[in-house]
């Protein structure tokens, strides 16, 4: 009798036949030429400038440069946005007095603020992680909100009757409640940070990832260029995945339903 994979099996091998195909079509049209590898390149070229990359350490440098700045400005913008988040859900006043400042403010381009925050905070850290903060709090704050408002009513009332102070409404009711909502939240927080590493590095940065592509771009190297933009991609599933496992360890029951 023939055994088939399990399908756990199956995803994985797919899971990594998918880049894997990918990147041999992107080589097969570069070695047949029907792209323009000046401007794509080609995966053995990029790989050829990696090399180097790697043993100078420069790559290496400007990633954990990267890493720093999204860690903290992440941190920065997710912790304030689960605790106003929370309190938005619980609070109808709160919510009706900040809920339209956010609705206002949050479809202005974070790049579009770029020169007030430069003009604010210098041309130092402290205005690369504010701009990844402000994009990593809004997208938390609105998806703890709206995982408090989902929660269902009977938990508050329970709460309410047994005398539930404040604080057990934050720490009993609301957070857990709101864990699977604030998770997605910060899955997308992490990726807008990601977003705009690229463009807070632009202005006045000496190192950095997104630093290595506006170089390379004034420089015309396709291949450093290409080499930052993967490392970037290899960052996003690098979180993504320390997310996942902190969100299966946290809601274990969300990955058996």
């Amino acid at each position: 009798m023939v055994k088939f994979p399990s399908h756990n099996i199956l995803v994985r091998i797919l899971s990594v036949l998918s880049p894997l195909s990918l990147l041999l079509m992107w080589e097969f049209l570069a070695r047949i030429h029907a792209i323009d590898t000046r401007l794509l390149s080609s995966p053995s070229l990029i790989f050829q400038s990696l090399v180097p990359l790697l043993l100078s350490g420069e790559l290496l440098y400007n990633t954990l440069v990267s890493v720093q700045r999204v860690i903290w400005g992440f941190f920065a913008g997710a912790i304030p946005g689960v605790i106003l988040g929370m309190s938005m859900g619980l609070s109808p006043l709160l919510r009706s007095a900040i809920e339209p400042m956010i609705a206002a403010t949050y479809p202005i381009p974070k790049l579009a603020v770029m020169p007030l925050i430069l003009l604010i905070f210098g041309i130092g850290e402290t205005s690369k992680i504010f701009t990844l903060a402000i994009g990593v709090f809004y997208l938390v704050v609105i998806n703890t909100m709206a995982g408090v408002l989902n929660i269902d009513k009977i938990y508050l009332d329970v709460a309410k009757n047994f005398g539930a102070s404040r604080k057990d409404f934050y720490l009993t009711v609301a957070f857990p409640g709101a864990l699977p909502m604030i998770f997605a939240g910060l899955k997308l927080g992490m990726g807008m940070a990601l977003i705009l590493i690229v463009a807070a590095e632009l202005s006045a940065a000496k190192a950095g990832v997104g630093w290595m592509i506006w170089r390379a771009y004034d420089m015309f190297d396709i291949e450093q260029m290409f080499t930052a933009l993967i490392t970037l991609s290899v960052l996003g599933y690098f979180f993504s995945v320390i997310l996942d496992v902190i969100e299966r360890w946290v809601l274990p029951w969300k990955e058996q339903s």
